[in-house]
């Protein structure tokens, strides 16, 4: 891994700061502070200013008597003894232990987040689009800069540094307080992230950052008044939790927090008709590494299997010296992995000035490979559509992503289309969006691959239990010469009808996205060496796959 540095990473300085923090009855935590050791947060449902104690959960109100006043607060910060709120379009403020609030300044919208730094005033704001900068003795605005995200953002501010989180973007932003440019960026390891704060240890001096997320999460319900009893329900949940860093300057990326996962994928022979066939190989994919993943070991279950290299990606094969009727196997491969969260920042301006594309990444990257219908007329017409006049690499990519989005729904299918058959529909799967996506990058010179396979399910509070999940997925990675492959997701970040559209997984991939096989196929199945088109894996065997959530890596 290449240096980082040094002023851009996180501490895990005690195992104190590992835990979760979950404050006792609050419904949805907006914005979160430091009192020293304690930790301030305001909870927007009921209005209630708490005091928690981060070590024990312990929980106070401290506005007993005006929380209904404090209903809709969604911002919080602590300066010089004097407490900070947004709420509505106004900014207030009100001298600790006092809770009368006074009005500092009135916005034409709505004031999300505030933060406060010697006699300068910071106020988030989506409905504007800008970071609001105020004088604290004139209250007169001095500048704005672009808000970096498109969800509801919280701030604070450390040193010569800004910090935003963006509950859309499932991400936090460091960004320069001089001039508003960001530095990096990092994904959370939880949806919604609602508000943010540093703490320094008094004993260490090292500083760690919390980050709140506040949301809704199904359950199953017990009723007695039902019949059947089991019922499915929401609920409220929200917490406070350390977020991980680490900033390589040099590979342009950000890590944050990551876990431990056991995997396994498993094939269980079960034909849906009896066969049989001689010289079986059975090929499967692995884990690959990357900077953001680490293959600990990969075992077999099962059967034994042995490891072959195909395009860089290691593959299992099992061999079976024929499958007769009636005949049964379990195998396949369990792998412990670490994965962490990564986001990297490149700008158009970084790729001003990049090399030609290879020929071998040319002939292998630029061609319909996987009936990808780049010479029919919708498609080549969705290609020029996309990208309009702009060369730079980067904001094609960009504007190729957000033209599918424009043009596709979300929807589940048995089977893949091909991308003018999607496009012509207007809905398309994972698989679908990812082959359009490599169509029109491919027809405007951009070399892609597919990458993926499956997510592990987002619940790591759900340590040590087999979690399974719903469906396959895949992405895809594209290439910048001079600087290498960079991830892309397929349909997550498609939120909205119209956008504007996150950027959390253009050139970002979350803990939970497994990587394997890159621009492999995952399974493939011979006989003799030869595959057979009359019989398909899916008709052959049922696939089992299973995520164990075994700890959170330690901080950096």
């Amino acid at each position: 891994m290449n240096p980082v540095d040094s002023i851009s990473r996180s501490h895990d300085s005690s195992k104190q700061q590992r835990r979760t923090i979950r404050p006792i009855g609050a419904a949805a935590i907006a914005g979160i502070t430091f009192l020293g050791d304690q930790l301030l947060a305001i909870d927007t449902v009921k209005g209630h200013l708490l005091q928690i104690d981060p070590v024990t959960d312990n929980t106070t109100i401290l506005n007993t008597r005006q929380a209904t006043d404090f209903i809709d607060v969604t911002g919080l910060c602590l300066w010089d003894d004097t407490l900070w709120f947004s709420q509505g379009g106004t900014v207030y403020f009100c001298p600790r232990g006092e809770f009368h609030l006074k009005s500092f300044v009135t916005l034409p919208y709505q004031a999300d987040g505030v933060a406060v730094w010697e006699s300068t005033v910071y106020v988030t704001s989506q409905k504007s689009g800008y970071i609001l900068i105020y004088d604290r003795n004139t209250r007169r605005q001095i500048t704005k800069f672009y808000a970096p995200g498109v969800g509801i953002q919280n701030i604070t501010i450390r040193g010569e540094e800004i910090w935003i989180s963006d509950s859309t973007e499932q991400t936090v932003y460091c960004l320069d307080r001089a001039t508003g440019a960001i530095k990096f960026s990092v994904l959370t390891p939880f949806e919604r992230p609602t508000g943010l704060a540093f703490h320094t240890n008094s004993e260490t001096n090292l500083s760690t950052l919390y980050v709140a997320y506040a949301g809704e999460e199904v359950y199953i319900r017990d009723n007695p008044n039902a019949d059947p009893s089991h019922e499915l329900t929401y609920r409220d949940r929200t917490f406070i939790h350390p977020l991980d860093y680490q900033y390589n300057s040099q590979g342009h990326f950000a890590l944050s927090n990551g876990y431990l996962i056991e995997m396994s994928y498993v094939e269980e022979l079960a034909p849906l008709e009896e066969v049989d066939i001689e010289q079986v190989e059975w090929r499967i994919a692995l884990p690959s590494s990357s900077d953001r993943q680490k293959v600990r070991s990969v075992e077999s279950v099962g059967i034994p299997f042995i490891t072959e290299e195909v395009s860089g990606q290691k593959v299992a094969v099992f061999k079976f010296d024929s499958i007769k009727p009636g005949e049964r196997h379990i195998f396949g491969w369990k792998a412990l992995i670490e994965v962490r969260s990564i986001k990297y920042r490149f700008t158009p301006k970084d790729l001003e000035k990049i090399p030609e594309l290879d020929e071998e990444l040319r002939d292998r990257y630029l061609v319909d490979d996987d009936d990808l219908a780049m010479d029919t007329p919708i498609v080549t017409r969705a290609a020029r559509e996309a990208i309009g006049t702009e060369t730079n690499l980067l904001r094609k990519m960009y504007n190729i992503r957000n033209y599918v989005y424009d043009q596709l729904s979300y929807g589940i299918k048995p089977h893949i289309d091909s991308p003018d058959i999607a496009l012509e529909r207007g809905v398309g799967s994972c698989g679908e969006y990812v082959g359009v996506l490599l169509a029109l990058s491919r027809l405007n010179g951009i070399a892609c691959r597919t990458i993926g396979r499956y997510k592990c399910p987002p619940f790591p509070e759900q340590k040590n239990i087999p979690l399974q999940p719903d469906f396959n997925h895949v992405w895809l990675e594209f290439y910048v010469p001079g600087i290498g492959w960079l991830p892309m997701e397929s349909n997550p970040d498609d939120i909205s009808d119209t956008g504007p559209y996150p950027s959390r997984f253009f050139m970002g991939l979350a803990w939970y996205h497994i990587e394997i096989g890159k621009g492999i196929t995952f399974e493939t199945f011979t006989s003799s060496g030869v595959k057979l088109e009359d019989v398909s894996i899916g008709d052959l065997a049922i696939n089992h796959i299973r995520f164990t959530i075994l700890e959170e890596l330690p901080g950096f």
